[in-house]
């Protein structure tokens, strides 16, 4: 079998493109993951993605595994048939939850126990079983179980926790060496916001071959400028012949960043989230489309997108299906923003391509700068 699964294919800078090649087809990198958490992007259809060139999207292994569960879905045929999906699809490993309901979840050297948000029963997640979870779902890109500590967490914890981390890293690539199915899996560098633990984790994390790299424990509360410098430093360490995912960022200035840093992968739920809050992305800048001054601007949303929305309806339109609370707004909305990710990105692969990431880059910048200060 193939082991080479990303060729890097141009560098302006540390920014560059490439291929991840994935049992569901080729992806060009730089990419953003639309975000499916039970197998469905809200308010989106498999034939919209496809519409706007989507070849990757993102499940939730926790979510997944408490409804329907994975052996339903590997009994159905796997993800990609169950959610009528033909492209590639990550699935992530339920560590996550360990961050985001860490009310629910006890950790242990084994794994960690999980208490059900949606009936309460009890459920233990492994290095081991998470894997096997994911290959039920027929992921085409599986992440390690990992542990992401809170900012604000001391070195002594978050030492303790990287350890950890490291120890279900090794126990998960001797469950699933190399070479052992079609589905990839990508190792986590964690290590809080401490150099000289990010260097720890990302030399245990490399030394153990997995098939891409990712960095997890950013945006959890950090400033924006903390968050960049870290991913700087960390980047600027992954050896270059695999994919850098960057998990959980996503702002048109966090990819922008991400991608000057060297970073391959993004996902976020935040084009869809703010999309359905009525905050939209365009080429001239944030549009909140509930103000009152939209209440009769004929322009379409975006006029240098040619989505369904921009291509179809006015502000004015998008604005009364927001206020009068029409479903179809959350389905318009999210098309655009998605599609704007997905252009920008594009845009991004392109501008590598020909040295001129920094204009676009500073473009973006001019543009969503703002969010520098929160």
């Amino acid at each position: 079998m193939d082991t080479n699964f990303f060729t890097l294919q141009a560098c302006d800078g540390a920014a560059r493109t490439g291929v991840l090649h994935t049992a569901h087809g080729d992806i060009p990198t730089p990419i953003f993951m639309p975000v499916g958490t039970v197998g469905s992007v809200k308010a989106i259809a498999p034939d919209d993605l496809a519409a706007i060139g989507a070849p990757i999207i993102l499940g939730n292994t926790y979510h997944l595994y408490l409804r329907p569960g994975d052996e339903l879905i590997a009994h159905l045929g796997g993800l990609h048939k169950f959610a009528a999906w033909s492209g590639a699809i990550l699935t992530d490993s339920g560590g996550f939850q360990i961050f985001s309901l860490s009310s629910l979840a006890k950790i242990s050297e084994e794994g960690v126990e999980f208490r059900s948000h949606i009936d309460g029963s009890k459920h233990l997640f492994t290095p081991e079983n998470v894997i096997t979870i994911q290959q039920h779902l027929g992921s085409d890109v599986m992440m390690m179980l990992d542990e992401c500590v809170p900012y604000g967490a001391d070195f002594a914890s978050t030492k303790r926790s990287l350890g950890l981390t490291g120890r279900w890293a090794k126990r998960a690539r001797s469950f699933y060496p190399k070479g052992r199915g079609p589905g990839l899996l990508f190792g986590i560098v964690q290590g809080g916001f401490f150099q000289d633990l990010r260097r720890q984790a990302v030399e245990e994390i490399v030394s153990l071959d997995f098939d891409g790299l990712a960095i997890g424990g950013l945006s959890v509360g950090e400033s924006k400028q903390q968050m960049y410098d870290t991913l700087a430093y960390t980047c600027d360490l992954l050896p270059q012949d695999k994919a850098h995912y960057l998990m959980g960022v996503g702002t048109p200035l966090d990819l922008v960043e991400g991608i000057a840093c060297g970073i391959d992968m993004f996902d976020c739920v935040l084009p869809t989230r703010n999309a359905r809050n009525g905050t939209l992305y365009t080429s001239v800048g944030k549009v909140n489309i509930k103000r009152h001054e939209y209440a009769e601007d004929q322009r379409p949303l975006d006029p240098n997108c040619s989505c369904y929305t921009c291509r179809t309806f006015s502000r004015a339109y998008l604005r009364h299906l927001y206020v009068s609370h029409e479903l179809l707004s959350y389905r318009l909305n999210s098309l655009h923003n998605l599609t704007y990710y997905l252009n920008l990105i594009r845009a991004a692969r392109e501008a590598i391509a020909h040295k001129t990431f920094d204009a676009l880059k500073s473009h973006i910048e001019d543009l969503y700068g703002d969010e520098l200060s929160v």
